[in-house]
């Protein structure tokens, strides 16, 4: 199948009932008949094109994760969106990451599922950025958890997304 893009695909695809589901460049998701080779849907979520300098290895996302009729997905530029597996419409989308802090934010893997939370990290330590994984209710994105990945250097004052209020303790916030 021609997808209209000349970049590589580095998402591992997910197959349920022969509609494969996977990501491209730019973050967008597509659902493909695997039987007949065509595109059942496709959703562009419109990351800013100018985030690609905050990127090291180019605009790669490394697929999807499916929960209960939803595809979810991390974007480029730090939203966690979810879309329903049949049309592909926008179900919820909530930011995961906050540049107040000045760093340079990034998600390119795929999300996991664990109890019905999706669990995200980001990226951008390659710029110094201080990476922590947080989790969202799969159904709504309500925010749950934020963990650091390590502990903070002496006099750091982290920036939590949206919803998940002020990071306590040394290694995160429930």
């Amino acid at each position: 199948i021609q997808l209209g893009t000349r970049r590589g695909i580095q998402a591992t695809p997910i197959v349920v009932d022969g509609i494969m589901f996977f990501t491209g460049p730019w973050s967008t998701v597509y659902a493909v008949d695997a039987r007949k080779g065509s595109i059942i849907w496709k959703y562009d979520p419109e990351v800013p094109r100018e985030k690609a300098l905050n990127l090291c290895c180019g605009v790669v996302n490394r697929g999807v994760a499916l929960y209960k009729g939803a595809i979810i997905l991390g974007t480029l530029d730090g939203r966690l969106i979810s879309l329903d597996a049949v049309n592909g419409t926008l179900k919820w989308s909530v930011m995961t990451v906050s540049n107040k802090d000045g760093y340079r934010y990034s998600i390119t893997g795929a999300p996991r599922i664990v109890k019905g939370n999706v669990i995200i990290g980001n990226g951008g330590a390659e710029f110094k950025a201080r990476g922590y994984v947080t989790a969202y209710n799969a159904e709504t994105g309500g925010a749950q958890l934020l963990a650091r990945k390590k502990p903070p250097k002496k006099g750091y004052r982290p920036c939590a997304p949206e919803g998940l209020g002020k990071v306590k303790g040394p290694y995160g916030r429930r």
